[in-house]
């Protein structure tokens, strides 16, 4: 990736200049860096944005005609486009243009999903309306299954959101069939091992493990202890830490298979702090649970930040820092003028934030005495 170039390029130098790597071996690294072939091209990323801005305008032309044209014109026009599409990406993939194959397959796609809704409104075909956006996704599934498309497959990962968002929309309710579809789309991503692929499932997990705070409630009558209101956000505060104490236990498994124990982690904590704060901001919840809620965030921040800094996850590091900043400014918003005065308020955050400071100092200078630790971000030793 282009970042990962970029620091390697400047610990190359650094290496150098300390002796530790001679010129032909920054030269050999360099050179096996290149043939790997693992920087991030702008021309294929213009080309699936391309194709997605094509795919719009294929079915803003089709539906500004589609009264003028007859059936069988609608008909053929609709899976003449798709077919096509799916011809080019083979021509192209045959010519080892693979990031324009992918363009080629995903605006094959979209007008796959194009036909789904055009067919049923031609023949006024009633139903259940996220049942289209589940054939559209699996169809997009299919693809990725049988063309190895990454494009397909992050398609479908989407295409699994929408539909899950559509059914919740629709019933106000969980959607208990999401897990089968993110279980299949997990399943062919790491069929094909991509690695990116595994952040958007992650993505999609987190986002329906939040949503059970919010929907829950509507199916049990007992509020919740935790939040104070009917909101059921311990349950997703449990099930965060349980992913992340999960991914921790396995993490040499994960690493060694896919490159992904920090960043199971990471997503663990942060639907763990998700839920805390969506607890701490539910409409009635009281004064005491309300500070009790910000020293359990405050607590989940600053050990992600430890465990970031103590295991070279700079990630987690990031993640704790944008979470105490968040948690601030929202204790903010919900107090001032309320709870604490301004002044107040600003006394104890600064209390905090120099509390987290010297905290920080001090998990590197720890650092600095361990070998093999990373330092933390922003300092003079990570910026080197």
């Amino acid at each position: 990736m282009i970042s990962y170039r970029g620091r390697l390029e400047l610990d190359l130098a650094r290496w150098q200049a300390a002796g530790h790597v001679s010129e032909a071996g920054a030269r050999a690294i360099r050179s096996d860096l290149d043939s790997r072939g693992g920087g991030v091209s702008l021309a294929p990323v213009l080309a699936l944005l391309g194709a997605v801005l094509l795919g719009f305008a294929a079915m803003s032309f089709i539906a500004a005609n589609w009264q003028a044209m007859s059936k069988l014109a609608r008909l053929g026009l609709l899976f003449g486009t798709l077919w096509g599409c799916y011809g080019a990406a083979a021509l192209l993939h045959r010519k080892g243009l693979t990031g324009f194959a992918e363009a080629a397959v995903l605006g094959g796609i979209g007008m796959f999903g194009a036909s789904i809704m055009l067919i049923a409104q031609m023949y006024h075909i009633e139903g259940h309306p996220p049942d289209a956006v589940l054939m559209w996704g699996a169809g997009a599934l299919l693809a990725g299954v049988l063309l190895g498309a990454r494009a397909a497959l992050g398609a479908s990962a989407v295409l699994l959101v929408v539909w899950s968002g559509y059914e919740m929309a629709v019933t106000d309710r969980v959607h208990w069939g999401f897990l089968a579809g993110w279980l299949a789309v997990t399943a062919v991503i790491l069929w094909h091992g991509w690695r990116p692929g595994l952040h958007l499932s992650a993505l999609a997990l987190a986002w329906w493990i939040a949503s059970l705070g919010y929907l829950l409630p509507l199916q049990t009558p007992a509020a919740s202890w935790f939040a104070g209101s009917p909101g059921r956000h311990d349950v997703v505060v449990a099930l965060g830490l349980l992913i992340a104490a999960a991914a921790w236990s396995v993490r040499s498994l994960l690493d060694r298979q896919f490159r992904f124990a920090w960043p199971a982690v990471a997503y663990g904590l942060a639907i763990a702090y998700s839920g805390l704060i969506a607890a701490q901001f539910a409409d009635r919840v009281y004064a005491g649970t309300l500070a009790l809620l910000a020293l359990a965030t405050l607590a989940l921040v600053i050990g992600a930040i430890w465990l970031g800094a103590r295991r070279g996850a700079p990630g987690l590091v990031w993640l704790g820092y944008g979470g105490f900043s968040a948690e601030i400014l929202a204790l903010y918003a919900k107090t001032v003028g309320t709870l604490m005065g301004t002044s107040l308020f600003f006394f104890t955050a600064g209390l905090l934030v120099i509390a987290l400071s010297w905290f920080a100092w001090w998990l590197h200078k720890r650092g600095q005495a361990g070998a093999g630790s990373a330092p933390l971000p922003g300092t003079a030793e990570a910026r080197a």
